[in-house]
C-alpha cells in the first residue's frame, strides 16, 4: 500500500516537472499591462519571468559604455507623452556582480522583474501604446537576446484590462466552453464499440483485485486519472513546442487539411466495416504486459492499453478536437479541448467503482454498438469533406463549391437516416426487427439535418451552420445574393458601385477574392488605402481567412443584419487581408521579417502585418484606420454575435473618424 502511494506521488511529480521544463523553454517570458494611476498619468508594465539559471540585465547604465543592459524604445508617435526627466522604474531583485573577465559591471535580475515606464496622457484621451523591449541576458557563457514587441490600448477614463481576458481565447472562445464541448464528445466516445465493452470488464476487475471497496474506488481513480495524463500531456508538450503560430499553420495548412482528409476518410471506412483499424498488436501487449504488474504503474499500464486498442474508436474524436480547434492559432485551446475529452471518457470508470451497482442498468453489448460505429462513419466522412473543402478555397479549385458541398452533406444525413431505421444494412449488422425509440428519434434528427440544409441549396444563410460551410460567394445560383446585386444596381455613388466612384475599383486578387452580401473591398491594403481617401471614408481591416470558421459566421450573422450592412456598405472602405491565401506577391514585394522569415505570399504578408501592427494573430479581427493608417480605436473586435455591440463600434468609430475629419479641415 505504502508502495503504491510513493508510486503514485512518484508519477505526479514526474509530471509536474515535465510541465515545468515545457513551460520554462524560454530563456525570458514576458507579459504587458497598462494601467491609469490619476488623471495625467499612466503607467506601462512590462513583466518578465526568467527561465533557471537566466540573469536578465537590468535597464540602468552604470556608465556611457556600458552594453550590457537591456533598452525599452517607445514609438516616436508617443514621444509627447514622455518627460525628460521620466526613468524606467524596475521592481525585482537587482544583483551586481564585477566580472573581471568582461573588465565590467553587471547588473543584472535572477527571477523576475517588472519594468515600469511612466507614460503622461490625460484620463480625456485614448492611445494605443507601442513600444519595443530590446533583451540581452545571460546563461553560463551564453548571451541569448531578442525583442519583445509591446503594444496595449489605453482607453479613456478608467484603466483598462488586457486585450484578452483569461478565460477566453482571441477568437473570443470560452475556455470553459471548449472543455464542456470536449468533455460531452468524450462521453459520446465512451459508447464506441471499442470502449463500453470495457467498462464493467475494467471496473469489476478493480472490485475483485482490491482489498476493500476504498482500494477498488482508489485504484479506478488511478485508471482514470492516468488516461486523462495519457492523453493530455503529450499534448501539451506539442503545442508548447511548437508554439501557436505552428498549431495555426497546421490548421490553414494545405497539406495538413489533405491530411486530416484522407484519415477521416480512412476512420469512416473503418466505421463502416471496410477493415478492422488497430495500432500494431505488439504495444497493446507490452502494455497489457505491463499492467500484469499491479499496483499504480500497473494501472497506468492498464489505461494505457485501453488508449490503443480503443485508438480506431477514439481516434477520430482526438483529430477532430485537435483539427477543429488549433485554428485558434493558441496553445491552450488544443490542450483543454483534449483535457476535457480525455475526462469524458474516463469519468465513467470512476462514476462506476464508485457505484458498483450502475453495472446492471447497463445496455449489453451488441448490434448496437455496431450502428452506433457505422452512424459515426457517415459523421466522420461529412467532417472529411470539411478538411477538403479548405484546401478547394485555399487553392480556387471550384470542385467543393456550396452547392456541391451542402449536396454531399444533404446525401450523408439521409443515407444515415434510413440506415437508422435499417433500411440500409451493411456487412456487419445485426436484424433491425423493429425501430425503437432512441432509435425513431435519432432518425429524426438525422432528416430534419437534411431538409433544413435543402433550401442552401438555393442560397438559404443557414446561418446555424455558417461555420461549417463553404461561403455563398462560391455558389453559383443564389437568390439570396441576388437581392444584394439589384440593390447594387439601384443605388449609385457608393464604393460598392466602382463605375460612378471616385475610387478606382478592386482589381488586385479579385480573380480568386470574393467579398460577401454583395459589398464590394479591396484584397490588398495600398489599394485599399487609396480607395479610402479618394472616398474620404474610414478603413475597416478584415483580418480573414479561407478556413476562417469564425469568419463566416460573423458575415452571416453579423455582417447580414440590415443595419449593418447599409453601414458597411456607405460609411466605410473595407479591405479584407486573408492569412492564408497563397498567391505569391510580386519580387518587388517580397521581404524578410526581423526574425528573417522570407515573406513571399499574400497570405503571410498579411499575417505578418497583423501580428507587427496589432499583436495579434487570430482570425476574424477587426480593426478601423484613419487615412493616415492610424487606428481609430483600441479595440481589438474579434468574433461576437451580438449585433448591437457591433453597430455600436461602427458608430463609436465613424464618430471619431467625423471629429478628426473636422479637426483636419
Amino acid at each position: 500500500m505504502r508502495k503504491s502511494i510513493w508510486v503514485s506521488l512518484s508519477l505526479c511529480l514526474l509530471i509536474g516537472s515535465t510541465i515545468k521544463v515545457f513551460a520554462q523553454e524560454q530563456p525570458v517570458k514576458f507579459s504587458s499591462r497598462i494601467e491609469r494611476v490619476n488623471d495625467s498619468l499612466a503607467v506601462l508594465n512590462i513583466r518578465a519571468v526568467l527561465a533557471k539559471g537566466v540573469e536578465l540585465f537590468s535597464t540602468k547604465k552604470t556608465n556611457p559604455d556600458d552594453a550590457f543592459i537591456s533598452t525599452f524604445a517607445i514609438d516616436s508617435s508617443l514621444k509627447k507623452y514622455t518627460r525628460a526627466t521620466d526613468s524606467i522604474t524596475e521592481s525585482g531583485k537587482l544583483q551586481t556582480l564585477s566580472d573581471t573577465a568582461l573588465q565590467a559591471t553587471l547588473h543584472f535580475f535572477t527571477d523576475s522583474v517588472t519594468f515600469k515606464i511612466p507614460l503622461h496622457i490625460p484620463v480625456t484621451e485614448e492611445a494605443t501604446i507601442q513600444g519595443k523591449l530590446t533583451w540581452l541576458a545571460k546563461k553560463g557563457n551564453d548571451y541569448p537576446s531578442g525583442e519583445k514587441n509591446i503594444i496595449e490600448p489605453l482607453k479613456k477614463g478608467t484603466p483598462t484590462t488586457s486585450i484578452q481576458s483569461a478565460s477566453k481565447t482571441a477568437s473570443g472562445t470560452s475556455l470553459w466552453g471548449i472543455f464542456i464541448g470536449g468533455l460531452l464528445a468524450g462521453l459520446i466516445a465512451v459508447f464506441t464499440p471499442c470502449v463500453f465493452p470495457l467498462i464493467p470488464v475494467t471496473v469489476s476487475f478493480f472490485l475483485k483485485r482490491s482489498k476493500n471497496r476504498i482500494e477498488g474506488i482508489r485504484n479506478a481513480m488511478v485508471y482514470s486519472l492516468s488516461i486523462i495524463f495519457i492523453y493530455t500531456i503529450p499534448t501539451f508538450i506539442l503545442t508548447k513546442l511548437f508554439g501557436p503560430q505552428i498549431m495555426y499553420k497546421i490548421a490553414t495548412s494545405v497539406t495538413a487539411n489533405l491530411l486530416f482528409f484522407a484519415i477521416f476518410i480512412i476512420f469512416a471506412l473503418s466505421f463502416f466495416g471496410a477493415f478492422e483499424l488497430t495500432l500494431p498488436s505488439s504495444w497493446a501487449n507490452k502494455t497489457d504486459k505491463q499492467a500484469g504488474k499491479g499496483g499504480v504503474i500497473g494501472t497506468f499500464f492498464m489505461a494505457l492499453t485501453l488508449v490503443i486498442v480503443s485508438f480506431s474508436c477514439t481516434g477520430p474524436f482526438v483529430g477532430t478536437a485537435l483539427g477543429q480547434l488549433s485554428s485558434t492559432g493558441e496553445v491552450l485551446p488544443p490542450v483543454i479541448g483534449i483535457l476535457g475529452l480525455s475526462a469524458g471518457l474516463a469519468i465513467p470508470f470512476t462514476l462506476f467503482a464508485v457505484f458498483p451497482s450502475m453495472l446492471h442498468s447497463l445496455p449489453k453489448s451488441g448490434g448496437w454498438l455496431n450502428s452506433v460505429k457505422v452512424v459515426f462513419g457517415f459523421i466522420e466522412l461529412a467532417l472529411a469533406f470539411k478538411f477538403l473543402s479548405m484546401v478547394d478555397l485555399i487553392y480556387g479549385w471550384h470542385l467543393l463549391d456550396r452547392e456541391i458541398f451542402l449536396a454531399i452533406w444533404i446525401v450523408l444525413a439521409v443515407l444515415m437516416g434510413f440506415y437508422i431505421l435499417g433500411k440500409i444494412k451493411l456487412s456487419h449488422d445485426s436484424e433491425v426487427k423493429y425501430v425503437s425509440i432512441p432509435r425513431l428519434f435519432f432518425a429524426i434528427i438525422a432528416f430534419t439535418f437534411a431538409i433544413y440544409l435543402l433550401p442552401g441549396m438555393w442560397g438559404a444563410p443557414l446561418k446555424a451552420m455558417s461555420g461549417l460551410l463553404p461561403p455563398p460567394s462560391t455558389q453559383d445560383f443564389d437568390l439570396n445574393q441576388l437581392q444584394y446585386k439589384i440593390e447594387n444596381i439601384s443605388s449609385a455613388g457608393s464604393v460598392n458601385n466602382a463605375g460612378t466612384s471616385k475610387a478606382i475599383p478592386p482589381k488586385l486578387y479579385t480573380d480568386k477574392l470574393h467579398m460577401p452580401l454583395g459589398l464590394t473591398g479591396y484584397f490588398d491594403f495600398n489599394e485599399g488605402m487609396a480607395a479610402a481617401k479618394a472616398l474620404n471614408k474610414p478603413v475597416m481591416l478584415d483580418f480573414t481567412g479561407h478556413s476562417c470558421a469564425n469568419c463566416r459566421k460573423m458575415e452571416n450573422e453579423v455582417w447580414s443584419n440590415p443595419d449593418v450592412l447599409k453601414m458597411l456598405k456607405n460609411d466605410f472602405v473595407i479591405i479584407s487581408l486573408y492569412v492564408d491565401e497563397p498567391s505569391t506577391l510580386p519580387v518587388s514585394q517580397q521581404y524578410k521579417t526581423a526574425n528573417g522569415k522570407y515573406i513571399s505570399t499574400l497570405g503571410d504578408k498579411n499575417l505578418d502585418y497583423e501580428q507587427t501592427k496589432f499583436g495579434l494573430n487570430s482570425q476574424p479581427l477587426y480593426m478601423f484606420l484613419d487615412l493616415k493608417g492610424n487606428p481609430l480605436s483600441d479595440v481589438r473586435y474579434g468574433y461576437d454575435s451580438n449585433i448591437q455591440k457591433f453597430i455600436q463600434h461602427l458608430n463609436d468609430v465613424k464618430q471619431k473618424f467625423e471629429t478628426e475629419k473636422v479637426t483636419r479641415s
